[in-house]
């Protein structure tokens, strides 16, 4: 223990720089853990006499092969948190030991099959060893299962390279947002203006149904913010996407939308309110036939938001020193909606069509105030400029997908062949009105900008499956078409006081069109032996991309191919010990958005615009895993390893006027070594914690300046746990820690946290929560940035303290699942 303290000590006080961490961080870390841990080692519970077991053998429904690795839990018959779990070993044989008599249900799920739910089995004096025999669950190779949704989950589910976080299972998630939800997920990182992350990860992509939300929105945090947790079936968090995923970003959080219904009528109502202003309600509905569904959902919200912040900026060059002391405060009003319509039809037993349609709007409303001074060598103040501004915007998108599939239950033969149609836009108006508080013989300025962007997009998809070696493997082929369009237009307008008008300023006034067209080709073969699982894939893309200005430059990037390997060994043995290796290339390209070159100046003395000579970036990276699994608990380490080249990120100078600018830029190398730690522990069969630690060393290397080759650690952790308690009432926590190094500076520690109960009634129909964001206080980030010739701190706060109210109500008319009969008595 003295040794480990030494380290701690080590870690927190050696060294100097903005790439250190603080004893306040080092604090705030050890501080979660202590409560953390204190949670664990509180939790305790006398036991009854349990004798009973239930035993089985899962099997590929299709060739009837064992399936090694499979999560089976079980559950009494009235509880929402399963009792036990186990995995099968590498013959497909579980065995759930140590349980009391009575009536329960298992659940068994394996990364890429669809989940299969047992009811009704009986333990009693007379059977107490209930063997199910072989349990057949069916492959689903498109990643995108359909379980149903009316079977209890568990809220965490690990492989080799993936997460899956079910959103069915958490009090966290009832009455939310996607945002709200990925905020929970382990190993994701979500910012303070709702851009989701992977640890580890220098680029994330976020795909809805299997197909980039890029291609769905400009604002890609504006649609997670407005979609509804109840339309979500599950989040998955790939580390190392398939080869049937774009190649684009170093990971892939996949959000799969809600589609598999009983038959009958179900669905469900509900409002939230929170103390800060927050609203949301939403309606779902479902109605399934024998062979076709209909479902749809409504939902509207409304989020008032407040923030403050500082930044203080050293400019020190060879004839002098001064400072910038900026304050700024904001309030802001946001709304938005969302409909969703969707058809589900089995044409024949073999052949399925699923259309679906999502239509998203919002609206928003700031003002806000920044304060600028301007301090000499002697930091005395000399000048004090004050700037109001206003803003107000709209957006909407509208997308419909078709997909239509076929599925040899003979041959086991699959095809599937989808189409995404997208468009959306947005309208902003701003204005900023500048003055001087001192001296007053400095004249004030105005200035207003208006903008409108269009995006339009189809994505187009074709996949064949079918089994090999006597149903052992598996073969993939598959083909995609991307295109996407956006045209920014921007106007800005400065006010002649001499002549009371605005006047246009050709300077900054102009049009940004973009294309892209990505066609792309892959293929994959999954190979099974005795426990082992080998799967290796090779994706090619051909991206041609053209954009220009409407001042005159034009853009023709040659087109170029990119090819991805990719390859994943797993080995499940000894019945608890699984072992994992993956590695692949990624790309980042550079979009309308790091490329466009449209200057914002609505912090004047702070600019920033983009950069149209980009290049793509390509990163290598591998990672080995090692899983152990007990009764109660699971732990999986990994090890990766990443090396990316034209590495982009944001680069900033300073002026000898003292203007910051800030672009991107293709920096130069950065390597990363990260240990990730995941498990989860589940000490009572009433109580379960899952926890997430990040530990992130980044070296950058750059011939751009020599200020970026710099070396730092990031740390990321993450801890969850669920209590279920007596008369139907549930409780859960969520502690969420990060400290990120960049290539120019750091983002100091930051703490977020949420917790929430839930009571039902009317027999599991009425549901009503509480839940508490970041009580302990408000959310604070504090950056550091270094340059050649600058320094600079910010530090900023938002209202994320927050108590908010649900109230669900959910209604069913389904009918039963049928029971699986007892094995014959031989």
């Amino acid at each position: 223990m003295k040794n480990n303290s030494n380290a701690f000590k080590a870690l927190c006080t050696s060294g100097k720089g903005p790439f250190l961490l603080t004893i306040v961080d080092c604090g705030r870390i050890l501080a979660v853990f202590v409560v953390l841990g204190s949670l664990i080692l509180a939790a305790g519970q006398a036991h009854a006499q349990k004798v009973f077991s239930v035993s089985g053998k899962v099997a590929d429904a299709t060739d009837g092969n064992s399936v090694p690795g499979a999560t089976v839990l079980i559950y009494a018959k009235q509880s929402e948190q399963s009792l036990a779990s186990a995995l099968s070993d590498e013959n497909g044989m579980f065995r759930l030991n140590g349980l009391e008599a009575g009536l329960y249900r298992i659940r068994i799920s394996y990364v890429g099959y669809a989940a299969f739910v047992v009811n009704d089995i009986s333990l009693s004096k007379n059977d107490p060893e209930r063997n199910l025999g072989t349990v057949k669950i069916a492959p689903d190779q498109n990643n995108l299962a359909e379980v149903t949704v009316t079977a209890e989950k568990p809220t965490l589910e690990f492989a080799a390279d993936m997460i899956t976080y079910n959103v069915g299972n958490s009090v966290l998630a009832e009455g939310s947002t996607a945002t709200d939800i990925l905020k929970n997920v382990p190993m994701v990182e979500v910012d303070i203006d709702g851009n989701a992350s992977i640890s580890g990860k220098r680029s994330t992509r976020i795909f809805i149904d299997g197909k980039p939300s890029d291609y769905m929105s400009s604002n890609i945090a504006d649609l997670l913010n407005v979609l509804p947790s109840d339309a979500i079936e599950k989040i998955e968090v790939m580390t190392n996407p398939p080869v049937k995923y774009s190649g684009d970003g170093e990971g892939v959080i996949n959000i799969v939308l809600k589609k598999g219904f009983k038959i009958g009528f179900t669905g469900n109502v509900g409002i939230t309110a929170g103390l800060q202003g927050n609203m949301n309600t939403n309606a779902n509905a479902s109605y399934k036939a024998k062979t076709w569904s209909v479902n749809g959902g409504l939902a509207y919200r409304e989020n008032l938001g407040r923030r403050s912040g500082s930044v203080f900026r050293e400019n020190f060059f060879p004839d002098t020193t001064f400072y910038y002391d900026q304050h700024n405060s904001s309030r802001s009003w946001s709304n938005g909606g969302n409909a969703r319509i969707g058809l589900d039809w089995d044409i024949t037993p073999a052949q399925n069509l699923r259309v679906s349609s999502n239509y998203n709007m919002g609206a928003g409303d700031t003002r806000s105030q920044n304060d600028f001074g301007y301090l000499n060598e002697e930091r005395i103040q000399t000048r004090l400029r004050n700037q109001a501004n206003t803003s107000a915007s709209d957006n909407n998108n509208f997308v419909i997908t078709a997909d239509y599939s076929v599925d040899d239950k003979t041959s086991g033969e699959k095809f599937s062949a989808g189409i995404n149609i997208n468009t959306n836009s947005s309208e902003a108006d701003r204005t900023f009105d500048r003055r001087f508080a001192f001296p007053a013989n400095l004249s004030p300025s105005l200035q207003q900008n208006s903008s409108a962007t269009a995006n339009n997009g189809i994505n187009a998809t074709a996949d064949y499956d079918r089994p090999m070696r006597d149903k052992k493997d598996r073969l993939e082929l598959g083909a995609q078409y991307n295109f996407r369009k956006n045209d920014n237009d921007l106007r800005v307008e400065n006010f002649d006081f001499a002549g009371n008008r605005f006047l246009i300023n050709p300077r900054l006034t102009n049009q940004f069109l973009y294309r892209e067209n990505i066609l792309a080709a892959y293929a994959s073969y999954n190979f099974r032996e005795n426990g082992w699982s080998v799967k290796g894939g090779l994706r090619s893309e051909l991206t041609n991309v053209k954009f220009d200005l409407s001042g005159g430059d034009r853009y023709d990037l040659r087109p170029y191919l990119s090819v991805f390997p990719n390859i994943s060994f797993n080995r499940f043995f000894r019945k608890r010990y699984n072992i994992g290796a993956t590695y692949s290339v990624r790309i980042n390209r550079p979009r309308e958005n790091t490329l466009n070159p449209q200057i914002d100046n609505s912090d004047s003395l702070n600019i920033t615009y983009g950069n149209p000579l980009l290049v793509p970036a390509y990163t290598h990276q591998a990672d080995i895993s090692f899983g152990v699994f007990g009764q109660k608990w699971s732990f999986t380490p990994r090890i990766a390893y990443s090396t990316a080249r034209g590495v982009i990120e944001r680069y900033r100078i300073v002026r000898t006027n003292g203007i910051s600018e800030s672009t991107y830029q293709n920096i130069g190398t950065n390597n990363n070594f990260s240990l990730i730690l995941v498990g989860n522990y589940r000490p009572t069969k009433t109580i379960s914690t899952n926890g997430h630690f990040s530990l992130i060393s980044s070296d950058y290397a750059s011939a751009l300046n020599q200020s970026l080759n710099r070396s730092g650690l990031s740390i990321r952790g993450s801890m969850g746990f669920s209590m279920q308690l007596p008369f139907k009432t549930a409780f859960e926590g969520n502690l969420n820690y990060a400290n990120n190094v960049n290539a120019q500076g750091r983002a100091r520690g930051s703490v977020t946290s949420s917790f929430a109960a839930r009571k039902v009634f009317l027999r599991n129909r009425l549901h009503a929560r509480i839940w508490l964001s970041d009580p302990f206080g408000q959310r604070s980030n504090e950056f550091l940035n270094e340059g050649l010739n600058f320094r600079s701190q910010s530090f900023s706060q938002s209202n994320t303290n927050n108590i908010t109210f649900s109230l669900g109500y959910r209604f069913t008319q389904v009918a039963k699942q049928p029971s699986i009969p007892p094995p014959p008595v031989k």
